[in-house]
């Protein structure tokens, strides 16, 4: 009788899932930036009848609703889940929005996108790529927050009290891992459950879940 093979064990075991982007990764990432880019510039035109009761009623918390402004990074990177997805999300998005609205503060809605990825994509990182659930997508929208919170109190709020440094932080934050984080977890179920994600993992799994 001939002895078993050896390559059985390796043959069950789940292989890694591979880091290099595809073609349908590109595509997808881009679509997905452009498309937030959109939203980025119908928010610029909500943004200050929303946010001014609440920037009258305590200074630092408009910044409560800046995680719209977050969320093509996280969202990206939950579908895509390779390095730099957050990253090219977010610039992406950026990118759409200078396009679009040809807005005069180009140059720092392009520096707030990568500062904001890359907010995104240290958390992801230290993850090592391996969680995508619902608590990782949260931290990483808090970590775009921190982000953005840290270049706006730079760049737009120098020598800001610190009383109004920390509203604007603890909102900033707050904001992003609830609209970037929790928003974009719910935006990745909602589109694999319509069958457009079954060539990533996420929707792969959502499927897989369904069926059990």
């Amino acid at each position: 009788m001939a002895a078993p093979e050896p390559a059985t064990a390796t043959a069950t075991s789940s292989p890694r899932p591979s880091m290099r982007w595809r073609v349908v990764d590109i595509v997808i990432a881009s679509v997905l930036g452009v498309a937030g880019g959109l939203v980025f510039v119908l928010w610029n035109l909500a943004y200050n009848p929303v946010t001014a009761p609440l920037e009258a009623f305590l200074p630092g918390l408009q910044a409560l609703f800046h995680g719209v402004w977050l969320f093509p990074g996280v969202l990206v990177a939950l579908i895509v889940r390779k390095p730099g997805a957050a990253l090219y999300g977010e610039i992406v998005a950026a990118s759409a929005s200078v396009l679009i609205s040809g807005t005069e503060w180009g140059p720092l809605t392009l520096l707030s996108g990568l500062v904001q990825g890359l907010g995104a994509e240290l958390v992801l990182a230290i993850l090592l790529y391996k969680a995508w659930g619902l608590v990782p997508a949260i931290v990483a929208g808090a970590g775009a927050g921190v982000g953005m919170v840290v270049l706006d109190l730079i760049v737009w709020y120098p020598g800001a009290a610190v009383e109004f440094a920390m509203i604007y932080a603890v909102s900033g934050i707050l904001s992003g891992a609830v609209f970037a984080g929790l928003g974009s977890w719910l935006i990745m179920r909602g589109l694999a459950r319509t069958g457009a994600l079954s060539r990533f993992a996420a929707g792969r799994e959502l499927g897989s879940r369904a069926e059990s």
